[in-house]
């Protein structure tokens, strides 16, 4: 975003006065300046100035300055950033005993404070200078204490003085509002960044590209996708033209929200402005087919970038497909998934061997699922507890009592896990076993749930 307007126009290659080695001044004393009111003034800004530039050198921390010595001869004396700081505090003081700080000035001392002493310090300057002197406060003021406490990525400074500058019937610029909208996008806080952008429209003041981009990522991100579509149009309407990352947002929004339609319109306008999709762009299309229910299609489109793009495939778009086929019952093709994962040399995590064996759970395929998940485990990828629970569920419905009972042996203490064990035995009538598992639950020390405590009430007598 747009760096904060200095407010100065002076050169920073103007000498700096000297402030001590001068005959008739005393050690670190301002000397006095001759000529007129307006030259001492503007004398003294110089000083300010330069001492803001010799503060904010980071890739030199300190200058060789010529000093005058007593005899008429010129030395180089080295001065650190301290001394420079402090010079500008000087100059500071005086000008504000003698009523000459205006709100360049303050602009620039409150800059140097930050730099020096860090933001807090600025902004309690800040309030003793807006107390004192509010007549000389103006928005480049407020826009300098916005940018500083932006930067510490304190946005609760931000909006009290965003606040106060309403309160004090200042009317905001087009710096504020890019400093406003930049500061809450990157603390998190989309709310105040879209209530800013809101005021910003209110204002007449036309946004920047910037403001623009910024505001689309916070309605996606608060589900805004409406107004992210009405942000977008006035993108397209003052002639920019949206970067792959902004259509990438709102499909992605559009696909959270169940609008695949309007998500295919915009893949569509992004080809048509010349751009190419990528992996986001895929992987926000097949997501919002699969939240539409439309999992055939998004399997169809996945073989579509398989075939046509196959070098952007990685394993979330791989997932999603996956995702897609366990929701169908597809198990067969979910193999074929994994197999081809396998040969492109992926990193399978547990999440796609868990839609597999969910796909072989919901197929009714206990066998296909058990095997899937000791492929997994030769493969050296460690079962999570929805893995434990998917191939018990289906070893429980196939009554694959053994296999149920060995992979308890391999399980952690888990008591989701016992208690899901449990219910699917009593339900399948098989009330000995259930006890067994029950017993073997309390005495390792894990708690039942209600509905565990309940089956074994109702069949506590039943051999």
């Amino acid at each position: 975003m747009a760096t904060v307007w200095s407010g100065c126009s002076t050169s920073f290659s103007q000498e700096l006065p000297h402030s001590r080695g001068r005959r008739g001044c005393e050690g670190r004393g301002v000397r006095p300046w001759g000529g007129g009111g307006s030259r001492h003034v503007e004398a003294v800004g110089t000083v300010v100035v330069a001492a803001r530039a010799r503060v904010c050198r980071a890739a030199a921390p300190c200058v060789l300055e010529p000093d005058v010595t007593g005899n008429g001869e010129v030395g180089v004396g080295v001065r650190g950033t301290d001394d420079y700081f402090a010079d500008a505090m000087k100059v500071f003081g005086f000008m504000k005993e003698k009523g000459m700080a205006t709100g360049h000035s303050y602009t620039l001392i409150l800059k140097a404070v930050a730099g020096n002493e860090g933001y807090f310090a600025a902004l309690k300057m800040f309030n003793e200078i807006e107390e004192s002197d509010r007549n000389n406060v103006d928005v480049i003021v407020y826009n300098t204490m916005i940018s500083v406490c932006g930067r510490a990525k304190d946005w609760r400074q931000v909006e009290r003085l965003w606040r106060r500058l309403g309160e004090n019937s200042f009317s905001g610029t087009l710096m504020t509002y890019d400093l406003l909208v930049s500061t809450f996008v990157q603390c998190g806080q989309s709310e105040l960044a879209i209530d800013a952008y809101q005021e910003m429209i209110g204002s007449g003041i036309d946004p920047s590209e910037d403001v623009l981009k910024a505001i689309i990522a916070s309605c996606t991100k608060e589900g805004k996708w409406e107004f992210a579509l009405t942000t977008f149009r006035k993108m397209l309407g003052a002639g920019m033209k949206p970067s792959i990352i902004v259509f990438n947002s709102i499909i992605n929004s559009l696909g959270k929200a169940g609008q695949d339609e309007l998500a295919f319109r915009m893949y569509h306008l992004l080809t048509s402005s010349g751009l190419k999709p990528d992996q986001y762009t895929w992987s926000a299309l097949l997501s919002a087919l699969y939240r539409s229910g439309r999992c055939w299609d998004a399997l169809d489109l996945f073989q579509g970038i398989k075939t046509k793009h196959s070098s952007l495939l990685n394993n979330h778009l791989y997932n999603i497909a996956l995702m897609s086929c366990e929701r169908l019952g597809q198990w067969e093709h979910a193999l074929q998934l994994l197999w081809m994962m396998e040969k492109s040399d992926l990193q399978i995590s547990a999440v796609s061997y868990n839609h597999v064996i969910g796909a072989c759970e919901v197929a009714r395929q206990p066998k296909i699922a058990l095997q899937v998940y000791q492929r997994m485990t030769h493969q050296g990828c460690s079962p999570d507890t929805f893995t434990h629970l998917s191939v018990i569920r289906a070893c429980i419905w196939g009554s694959l009592w053994n296999e149920v009972e060995d992979i308890l042996e391999e399980v952690a203490p888990d008591s989701s896990v016992y208690n899901t064990v449990i219910h699917g035995l009593c339900l399948r009538d098989k009330i000995r076993l259930a006890r067994k598992v029950y017993m073997k639950m309390r005495s390792i020390g894990l708690k039942p749930d209600g509905k565990t405590r309940s089956f074994m009430l109702q069949h506590f007598a039943t051999d």
